[in-house]
């Protein structure tokens, strides 16, 4: 019973933890992300929201860099606070601008990776992650 209660962290279930939720969510994403890159390559003609003025390829092409190359990012830990950076902007647009008139249950899904996407960006990948093998080399070098 005491074990149900306790608040100490487990660091390894943690690390575990936080590889399971970016390799999950960058896949989810991915999902998301994959058929607009075939869209935008596809040579049809582009129609998609126009968020920032720039034109919808361009458009498009954001939506396709944050969704699947920065979830690609994401999935193997590689950049991970810099990747969730376009994933986080994107789902604002997605619950502030594209889904703004509709009602909660269609912006849900973005709020849901919204959450997780902040998340990452305090917590970092964790040590499971390219950023983890990085930092460990910087750190031999500079002894």
């Amino acid at each position: 019973m005491k074990k149900l209660f306790n608040t100490n962290f487990n660091q390894e279930g943690m690390h575990f933890m936080l590889l399971f939720l970016r390799v999950a969510i960058a896949a989810l994403m991915i999902s998301h992300g994959y058929p607009k890159l075939q869209y935008l390559f596809s040579g049809e003609p582009i129609q998609f929201v126009d968020f920032l003025g720039i034109g919808n390829t361009a458009s498009l092409a954001l939506a396709v860099f944050a969704e699947f190359v920065c979830s690609v990012l994401l999935l193997v830990g590689l950049g991970t606070r810099l990747a969730v950076l376009p994933l986080i902007v994107t789902m604002l647009v997605a619950i502030f601008m594209v889904h703004a008139a509709d009602p909660f249950d269609k912006k849900e899904l973005a709020c849901h990776y919204l959450l997780v996407y902040v998340f990452l960006l305090v917590s970092g990948g964790g040590k499971y992650s390219i950023d983890h093998l990085i930092i460990r080399n910087l750190n031999k070098r500079r002894r």
